[in-house]
């Protein structure tokens, strides 16, 4: 009998996918008094008191069941409300939205869904991590389009159009953009709608931001005409309502798609946990005015580091989506890892290499501002003397 190693009996593709550079950070950092933390995209924020309150009040009621698998019809009815009056783009609760475990879960679905084996999966970068580790899963080839600081990390036509190939299939949109803080506007959408229009694209929209937009109002993929029968809007309730550890996303989209990322929803997890469920539909009844003072606070906290970064020699182009600053460090003669780690070492503040966001993130770091003001100031009184001393 012949002696093979356990790791042979993993599937290739999970091997040789790489452990997310993000957590690396966090876990170096993790149980560490004396680090400040700019690494994790987790708002500081405990979820408001009347969303907790609500789900002590249905846990004392035993309300500890499965629900339907789509989630509770209540909860997509208040989903589909919220985004016709905050986004303009209607959606039929009973069979255009999925409540998911996080907008994680969602954007797995979709891909598992759509991708047939060799795909081509076109996305914009720098970007959240887990689209390409995804759309390898899935059989699929993520096919990266740089953007650049420039032009505040929008995706240009012109990008788009340089990578398609008759394989391109699907359009992975994130704005507001972690981790640049980029944004698009309705005027910088309507070339973008155009080609997806052309090439018969399909596009999921992972808008997990959409909340936290500081300048005019974000513009859903979804919204532009033409578009909600060919997108898929990804988002949920972690970022911009501080429920990051309730584990509830949604998607909305066409019928037959949401009918197909249904399937296998069912058959992996059934549904998201009915606490946290019960927890999102109390944040959409009651919780838009503590919504809108965390976003007001992001907003000073963006307009303050900044300022600062520049201050002191960082470049960063303005970002006015999410809670996260990029600030270009590539001055410094030390790649994103070196600079990253050292400063870490040397500093006590942790941050996140912007290489581990795709091409066009080396060179970069991303800073979350999803801090106290005290902290980022002290953060950036460490990162002023750790630029000194290099």
């Amino acid at each position: 009998m012949t002696h093979h190693s356990i790791a042979d009996f993993i599937s290739p593709s999970v091997r040789e996918m790489p452990p997310s550079g993000i957590r690396k950070f966090f876990d170096l950092t993790n149980g560490r008094a004396d680090i400040i933390s700019l690494g994790i995209g987790e708002p500081d924020f405990v979820t408001p008191m009347n969303v907790r309150e609500a789900c002590i009040q249905a846990l004392k009621k035993g309300k500890t069941t499965y629900t339907p698998n789509s989630g509770l019809l209540e909860l997509r009815e208040g989903i589909a409300e919220y985004l016709f009056t905050n986004f303009n783009v209607k959606y039929e609760p009973s069979n255009e939205v999925l409540v998911t475990v996080g907008s994680s879960e969602a954007i797995d679905l979709a891909l598992r869904t759509i991708i047939t084996a060799d795909d081509e999966i076109l996305v914009p970068v720098p970007c959240y991590i887990s689209y390409s580790p995804l759309t390898f899963l899935g059989g699929g080839k993520p096919v990266e389009i740089e953007t650049f600081a420039q032009d505040d990390f929008k995706l240009t036509p012109e990008a788009l159009i340089n990578k398609l190939t008759p394989r391109s299939k699907v359009l992975m949109l994130c704005y507001p953009n972690n981790p640049t803080g980029g944004i698009m506007t309705y005027e910088d959408w309507l070339p973008i709608a155009k080609i997806v229009e052309e090439k018969n694209l399909i596009v999921i929209s992972d808008e997990i931001y959409a909340e936290l937009t500081y300048k005019g109002k974000h513009v859903s993929f979804a919204s532009l005409p033409g578009m909600k029968e060919r997108t898929l809007l990804v988002s949920g309730f972690s970022k911009g309502f501080a429920m990051t550890g309730w584990r509830v996303g949604y998607v909305c989209g066409h019928p037959e798609l949401i009918a197909a990322m249904l399937k296998i929803h069912q058959y992996t997890v059934m549904c998201a946990p009915i606490l946290g469920q019960i927890a999102a539909l109390e944040s959409l009844k009651n919780g838009m005015e503590e919504k809108d003072s965390m976003m007001e606070s992001y907003n000073q906290r963006r307009r303050m580091i900044v300022q600062n970064l520049r201050q002191i020699g960082l470049p960063c182009h303005e970002p006015l989506g999410s809670f996260y600053v990029f600030p270009s460090i590539s001055h410094t003669g030390l790649s994103s890892e070196q600079f990253a780690q050292r400063l870490l070492d040397e500093a006590k503040v942790a941050t996140v290499p912007g290489n581990v966001f795709g091409a066009g993130g080396e060179g970069f770091v991303r800073c979350s501002y999803a801090t106290s003001l005290t902290q980022l100031d002290k953060a950036l009184d460490r990162i002023q003397t750790f630029l000194k001393n290099i």
